[in-house]
Protein backbone atom coordinates (compact mmCIF):
# COMPACT_ATOMS: atom_id res chain seq x y z
CA UNK A 1 0.00 0.00 0.00
CA UNK A 2 1.49 3.45 -1.06
CA UNK A 3 2.58 5.55 2.03
CA UNK A 4 0.26 8.30 2.83
CA UNK A 5 1.74 12.27 1.90
CA UNK A 6 3.73 14.51 4.11
CA UNK A 7 0.43 16.56 4.27
CA UNK A 8 -3.26 16.54 4.89
CA UNK A 9 -5.45 19.14 3.20
CA UNK A 10 -8.55 19.48 5.92
CA UNK A 11 -12.15 20.38 5.31
CA UNK A 12 -11.63 24.15 5.76
CA UNK A 13 -8.97 23.61 3.43
CA UNK A 14 -6.10 24.40 6.08
CA UNK A 15 -3.54 21.97 5.14
CA UNK A 16 -0.97 20.44 7.85
CA UNK A 17 2.29 18.96 6.85
CA UNK A 18 4.18 16.53 8.33
CA UNK A 19 7.63 14.99 8.63
CA UNK A 20 9.01 12.06 10.86
CA UNK A 21 13.09 13.61 11.59
CA UNK A 22 13.76 12.66 15.00
CA UNK A 23 17.06 13.31 15.08
CA UNK A 24 16.81 16.85 12.92
CA UNK A 25 17.12 20.11 14.77
CA UNK A 26 15.13 22.23 12.33
CA UNK A 27 12.60 21.24 9.76
CA UNK A 28 11.41 24.14 7.25
CA UNK A 29 8.00 23.98 4.91
CA UNK A 30 8.09 26.51 1.55
CA UNK A 31 5.99 26.84 -1.39
CA UNK A 32 3.59 29.21 -3.05
CA UNK A 33 0.93 29.08 -0.94
CA UNK A 34 2.97 31.00 1.80
CA UNK A 35 5.52 33.99 1.68
CA UNK A 36 8.99 32.52 2.99
CA UNK A 37 9.78 29.32 4.35
CA UNK A 38 7.76 28.55 7.13
CA UNK A 39 8.88 26.22 10.38
CA UNK A 40 7.30 22.70 11.93
CA UNK A 41 7.24 22.66 14.96
CA UNK A 42 8.44 18.99 16.97
CA UNK A 43 6.33 16.90 18.66
CA UNK A 44 7.49 13.87 21.30
CA UNK A 45 7.35 11.26 19.05
CA UNK A 46 9.58 13.17 16.95
CA UNK A 47 7.03 14.27 14.10
CA UNK A 48 7.22 17.83 12.59
CA UNK A 49 4.14 19.39 12.11
CA UNK A 50 2.88 23.14 10.30
CA UNK A 51 -0.67 23.97 9.39
CA UNK A 52 -1.28 26.66 6.99
CA UNK A 53 -3.73 29.39 7.12
CA UNK A 54 -7.02 28.64 4.97
CA UNK A 55 -5.88 28.57 1.48
CA UNK A 56 -8.03 29.53 -2.10
CA UNK A 57 -8.92 26.48 -3.90
CA UNK A 58 -5.87 25.75 -6.12
CA UNK A 59 -2.66 23.20 -6.76
CA UNK A 60 0.19 24.70 -4.96
CA UNK A 61 3.95 23.18 -4.58
CA UNK A 62 6.16 22.93 -1.45
CA UNK A 63 9.29 21.57 -0.43
CA UNK A 64 10.84 21.03 2.96
CA UNK A 65 14.34 21.66 4.71
CA UNK A 66 15.72 19.36 7.12
CA UNK A 67 18.52 20.85 8.75
CA UNK A 68 19.27 22.97 5.63
CA UNK A 69 18.90 20.48 2.71
CA UNK A 70 16.23 21.00 0.43
CA UNK A 71 14.21 17.88 -0.46
CA UNK A 72 11.09 17.05 -1.94
CA UNK A 73 8.15 15.11 0.34
CA UNK A 74 9.33 11.78 -0.39
CA UNK A 75 6.08 9.88 0.32
CA UNK A 76 4.45 12.47 -2.72
CA UNK A 77 3.98 10.94 -6.78
CA UNK A 78 2.76 14.98 -7.17
CA UNK A 79 6.02 15.94 -8.45
CA UNK A 80 6.69 19.39 -10.45
CA UNK A 81 10.01 18.97 -11.93
CA UNK A 82 12.20 21.40 -13.53
CA UNK A 83 15.32 21.51 -15.74
CA UNK A 84 17.23 22.39 -12.67
CA UNK A 85 14.94 21.33 -9.36
CA UNK A 86 11.79 19.92 -8.64
CA UNK A 87 9.25 20.24 -5.96
CA UNK A 88 6.07 18.66 -4.61
CA UNK A 89 2.57 19.60 -4.99
CA UNK A 90 -0.89 18.94 -3.06
CA UNK A 91 -4.36 20.45 -4.36
CA UNK A 92 -7.06 22.11 -2.52
CA UNK A 93 -10.35 21.52 -4.16
CA UNK A 94 -12.96 23.78 -4.77
CA UNK A 95 -17.03 23.07 -4.34
CA UNK A 96 -16.93 22.39 -7.87
CA UNK A 97 -14.57 20.86 -10.52
CA UNK A 98 -11.99 23.27 -11.40
CA UNK A 99 -10.93 24.18 -15.50
CA UNK A 100 -8.11 21.91 -14.64
CA UNK A 101 -9.59 18.83 -12.75
CA UNK A 102 -10.05 15.88 -14.49
CA UNK A 103 -13.83 15.13 -15.40
CA UNK A 104 -15.90 12.59 -16.68
CA UNK A 105 -15.40 13.40 -20.66
CA UNK A 106 -13.71 12.55 -23.41
CA UNK A 107 -9.83 12.76 -22.94
CA UNK A 108 -7.54 13.60 -25.44
CA UNK A 109 -3.69 12.32 -26.11
CA UNK A 110 -0.45 13.62 -24.95
CA UNK A 111 2.61 12.37 -27.16
CA UNK A 112 6.04 12.51 -26.69
CA UNK A 113 7.75 13.28 -29.79
CA UNK A 114 12.08 13.36 -30.10
CA UNK A 115 12.99 14.63 -33.17
CA UNK A 116 16.77 15.76 -34.05
CA UNK A 117 17.08 20.10 -34.33
CA UNK A 118 18.87 20.72 -37.03
CA UNK A 119 19.31 24.60 -36.31
CA UNK A 120 20.91 23.52 -32.73
CA UNK A 121 22.55 20.11 -33.87
CA UNK A 122 20.78 18.25 -30.72
CA UNK A 123 18.00 15.86 -29.84
CA UNK A 124 15.09 17.20 -28.13
CA UNK A 125 11.52 16.33 -27.30
CA UNK A 126 8.07 17.97 -27.51
CA UNK A 127 5.04 17.30 -25.80
CA UNK A 128 2.15 17.52 -28.15
CA UNK A 129 -2.13 17.18 -27.16
CA UNK A 130 -4.31 16.01 -29.81
CA UNK A 131 -7.68 16.73 -28.69
CA UNK A 132 -10.45 13.82 -28.04
CA UNK A 133 -11.23 12.14 -32.21
CA UNK A 134 -8.52 13.33 -33.42
CA UNK A 135 -7.39 9.90 -34.36
CA UNK A 136 -10.72 8.97 -36.10
CA UNK A 137 -10.91 12.52 -38.01
CA UNK A 138 -9.68 13.63 -41.42
CA UNK A 139 -9.91 17.09 -40.62
CA UNK A 140 -6.82 19.40 -40.45
CA UNK A 141 -6.84 20.92 -37.11
CA UNK A 142 -5.36 24.11 -35.90
CA UNK A 143 -2.10 24.07 -33.75
CA UNK A 144 -1.54 26.36 -30.12
CA UNK A 145 2.13 26.43 -30.03
CA UNK A 146 2.69 26.97 -26.15
CA UNK A 147 5.88 27.64 -24.08
CA UNK A 148 7.26 27.08 -20.79
CA UNK A 149 8.49 29.26 -18.41
CA UNK A 150 12.58 29.36 -16.80
CA UNK A 151 12.50 26.73 -14.37
CA UNK A 152 10.42 24.36 -16.43
CA UNK A 153 10.79 21.60 -18.94
CA UNK A 154 8.68 20.96 -22.30
CA UNK A 155 6.73 18.36 -19.99
CA UNK A 156 5.56 21.35 -17.71
CA UNK A 157 2.36 22.26 -19.42
CA UNK A 158 1.03 18.88 -18.90
CA UNK A 159 2.32 17.74 -15.66
CA UNK A 160 1.93 21.03 -13.87
CA UNK A 161 -0.16 23.46 -16.06
CA UNK A 162 -2.79 20.00 -16.73
CA UNK A 163 -2.94 21.87 -20.11
CA UNK A 164 -4.43 18.84 -21.62
CA UNK A 165 -7.41 18.77 -19.48
CA UNK A 166 -8.05 22.09 -19.80
CA UNK A 167 -8.71 21.57 -23.17
CA UNK A 168 -10.48 18.25 -22.44
CA UNK A 169 -13.33 19.88 -20.09
CA UNK A 170 -13.38 23.09 -22.24
CA UNK A 171 -14.43 20.95 -25.38
CA UNK A 172 -16.57 18.85 -24.27
CA UNK A 173 -18.86 21.49 -23.01
CA UNK A 174 -18.47 23.39 -26.04
CA UNK A 175 -16.55 26.50 -25.17
CA UNK A 176 -12.85 25.94 -26.97
CA UNK A 177 -12.51 24.40 -30.76
CA UNK A 178 -10.73 21.02 -31.11
CA UNK A 179 -7.25 21.58 -31.49
CA UNK A 180 -3.52 20.75 -31.14
CA UNK A 181 -1.41 22.09 -28.33
CA UNK A 182 2.69 21.79 -28.91
CA UNK A 183 5.00 22.16 -25.89
CA UNK A 184 8.89 22.61 -27.08
CA UNK A 185 11.67 22.68 -24.52
CA UNK A 186 12.25 26.37 -24.44
CA UNK A 187 15.85 26.38 -24.04
CA UNK A 188 18.27 25.70 -26.83
CA UNK A 189 19.99 22.80 -25.61
CA UNK A 190 19.63 19.44 -25.57
CA UNK A 191 16.58 17.73 -24.07
CA UNK A 192 17.32 18.47 -20.33
CA UNK A 193 15.98 14.37 -19.76
CA UNK A 194 18.89 12.89 -21.56
CA UNK A 195 22.37 15.44 -21.04
CA UNK A 196 23.48 17.45 -18.22
CA UNK A 197 23.47 21.26 -19.61
CA UNK A 198 26.35 22.77 -21.17
CA UNK A 199 28.20 25.20 -18.52
CA UNK A 200 27.94 27.95 -21.18
CA UNK A 201 24.27 28.06 -22.24
CA UNK A 202 23.47 29.30 -25.92
CA UNK A 203 24.62 32.98 -26.96
CA UNK A 204 22.69 33.30 -30.11
CA UNK A 205 19.52 35.20 -29.01
CA UNK A 206 17.71 33.28 -32.25
CA UNK A 207 18.42 30.14 -31.38
CA UNK A 208 15.46 28.99 -29.86
CA UNK A 209 12.90 31.32 -32.29
CA UNK A 210 15.34 28.96 -35.29
CA UNK A 211 14.12 26.00 -33.69
CA UNK A 212 10.11 26.48 -33.57
CA UNK A 213 10.32 27.74 -36.65
CA UNK A 214 12.62 25.64 -39.00
CA UNK A 215 12.23 22.60 -36.88
CA UNK A 216 9.20 21.88 -34.57
CA UNK A 217 6.57 23.70 -36.84
CA UNK A 218 8.06 21.33 -39.83
CA UNK A 219 7.82 18.51 -38.05
CA UNK A 220 4.45 18.47 -36.48
CA UNK A 221 3.25 19.37 -39.61
CA UNK A 222 4.59 16.50 -41.82
CA UNK A 223 3.78 14.09 -38.54
CA UNK A 224 0.12 15.45 -37.57
CA UNK A 225 -2.76 16.31 -39.68
CA UNK A 226 -2.73 20.35 -38.54
CA UNK A 227 -3.61 23.57 -40.79
CA UNK A 228 -0.50 25.21 -41.87
CA UNK A 229 -2.29 28.16 -42.02
CA UNK A 230 -1.85 31.31 -39.99
CA UNK A 231 -5.31 31.70 -38.85
CA UNK A 232 -4.55 28.20 -37.44
CA UNK A 233 -1.49 29.00 -35.84
CA UNK A 234 -1.24 30.68 -31.92
CA UNK A 235 1.60 30.48 -29.74
CA UNK A 236 1.55 31.24 -26.41
CA UNK A 237 3.79 31.04 -23.21
CA UNK A 238 4.25 31.96 -19.63
CA UNK A 239 7.39 34.03 -17.75
CA UNK A 240 9.74 33.36 -20.30
CA UNK A 241 7.84 31.86 -22.32
CA UNK A 242 5.81 34.63 -23.26
CA UNK A 243 8.77 36.65 -23.55
CA UNK A 244 9.26 34.05 -26.17
CA UNK A 245 6.36 34.00 -27.62
CA UNK A 246 6.07 37.73 -27.99
CA UNK A 247 9.55 37.86 -29.79
CA UNK A 248 8.35 35.28 -32.22
CA UNK A 249 5.13 36.13 -32.52
CA UNK A 250 5.25 39.60 -33.16
CA UNK A 251 8.20 39.23 -35.75
CA UNK A 252 6.28 36.63 -37.31
CA UNK A 253 2.75 37.30 -38.02
CA UNK A 254 2.59 35.84 -41.46
CA UNK A 255 3.17 33.02 -39.54
CA UNK A 256 1.02 33.38 -36.28
CA UNK A 257 -2.08 35.51 -36.23
CA UNK A 258 -2.61 35.28 -32.36
CA UNK A 259 -0.07 35.50 -29.26
CA UNK A 260 -0.70 35.27 -25.96
CA UNK A 261 1.50 36.81 -23.19
CA UNK A 262 0.98 35.32 -19.60
CA UNK A 263 3.10 37.07 -16.97
CA UNK A 264 5.50 37.35 -19.96
CA UNK A 265 9.34 38.49 -19.21
CA UNK A 266 9.44 41.49 -20.64
CA UNK A 267 11.83 44.41 -19.71
CA UNK A 268 11.72 48.11 -20.93
CA UNK A 269 9.26 50.03 -23.40
CA UNK A 270 7.29 47.63 -25.53
CA UNK A 271 7.43 50.82 -28.36
CA UNK A 272 11.42 50.39 -28.16
CA UNK A 273 11.39 46.86 -27.87
CA UNK A 274 9.19 45.85 -30.45
CA UNK A 275 9.33 48.51 -32.79
CA UNK A 276 8.71 46.84 -36.08
CA UNK A 277 5.66 45.72 -34.68
CA UNK A 278 4.68 49.24 -33.87
CA UNK A 279 5.55 50.65 -36.80
CA UNK A 280 2.42 49.55 -38.73
CA UNK A 281 -0.86 48.94 -36.58
CA UNK A 282 -2.97 48.70 -39.45
CA UNK A 283 -1.10 45.73 -40.78
CA UNK A 284 -1.11 44.42 -37.62
CA UNK A 285 -4.93 44.62 -36.87
CA UNK A 286 -5.45 42.72 -40.39
CA UNK A 287 -3.64 39.79 -38.98
CA UNK A 288 -3.84 39.15 -35.52
CA UNK A 289 -7.12 37.41 -34.32
CA UNK A 290 -6.40 37.55 -30.61
CA UNK A 291 -3.46 39.27 -28.76
CA UNK A 292 -4.20 37.70 -24.86
CA UNK A 293 -2.13 39.78 -22.59
CA UNK A 294 -2.48 38.28 -18.27
CA UNK A 295 -0.13 39.12 -15.62
CA UNK A 296 -1.17 39.33 -11.92
CA UNK A 297 -1.34 42.47 -10.35
CA UNK A 298 1.63 41.86 -7.27
CA UNK A 299 3.66 39.98 -10.34
CA UNK A 300 7.08 42.26 -10.72
CA UNK A 301 6.01 41.68 -14.65
CA UNK A 302 3.10 43.50 -14.24
CA UNK A 303 4.38 46.96 -14.74
CA UNK A 304 5.53 45.56 -18.20
CA UNK A 305 2.41 43.74 -19.11
CA UNK A 306 0.74 47.39 -18.00
CA UNK A 307 3.24 48.91 -20.70
CA UNK A 308 2.22 47.24 -23.51
CA UNK A 309 -1.36 46.87 -23.15
CA UNK A 310 -0.81 50.87 -22.53
CA UNK A 311 1.17 51.35 -25.91
CA UNK A 312 -1.10 48.88 -27.96
CA UNK A 313 -4.36 50.91 -26.80
CA UNK A 314 -1.75 53.80 -27.87
CA UNK A 315 -1.50 52.83 -31.46
CA UNK A 316 -5.33 51.11 -31.59
CA UNK A 317 -3.72 47.98 -31.77
CA UNK A 318 -6.18 45.78 -31.22
CA UNK A 319 -6.06 43.00 -27.87
CA UNK A 320 -6.97 42.25 -24.50
CA UNK A 321 -5.73 42.86 -21.76
CA UNK A 322 -6.66 40.36 -18.26
CA UNK A 323 -4.91 41.32 -15.25
CA UNK A 324 -5.72 39.38 -12.24
CA UNK A 325 -4.45 38.80 -8.68
CA UNK A 326 -1.99 37.43 -6.94
CA UNK A 327 1.80 37.22 -8.74
CA UNK A 328 3.97 34.91 -10.34
CA UNK A 329 2.78 31.42 -9.79
CA UNK A 330 1.17 28.69 -12.10
CA UNK A 331 -2.20 29.07 -10.45
CA UNK A 332 -2.68 32.17 -12.87
CA UNK A 333 -1.34 30.46 -15.60
CA UNK A 334 -3.55 27.69 -15.99
CA UNK A 335 -6.35 30.17 -15.44
CA UNK A 336 -5.23 32.35 -17.97
CA UNK A 337 -5.01 28.84 -20.29
CA UNK A 338 -8.48 28.70 -19.59
CA UNK A 339 -9.46 32.16 -20.18
CA UNK A 340 -7.55 32.21 -23.77
CA UNK A 341 -8.15 28.77 -25.19
CA UNK A 342 -11.60 29.37 -25.93
CA UNK A 343 -10.82 32.69 -27.86
CA UNK A 344 -8.64 31.07 -30.45
CA UNK A 345 -9.14 29.95 -33.85
CA UNK A 346 -12.99 31.54 -34.04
Amino acid sequence: MPQKPNYEVHADRTVTFTLRAPDAATVKVSGDFVQGAQDLKKGDDGVWTFTTAPLNPAVYSYTFAVDGVRLTDPSNPMIKSGDRSSESMFEVHPDSAAPYDVQPVPHGTVHVNWYQSKSLGVVRSIYVYTPPGYEESKSKYPVLYLLHGSGDTEAGWVTIGRANFILDNLIAAGKAKPMLIVMPYGRPLADVSLVVSPPQAQTDPAAFQNDVLQDVIPYVEKLYHVSAKADDRAIAGLSMGGGQALQIGLSHLDTFHAIGAFSAASRGQAEEQYKDFFADPAADNKKLKLFYIACGKTDSLFPAAQNLHEALDKHQIHHTFAPSEEGHVWRNWRNYLADMAPQLFR
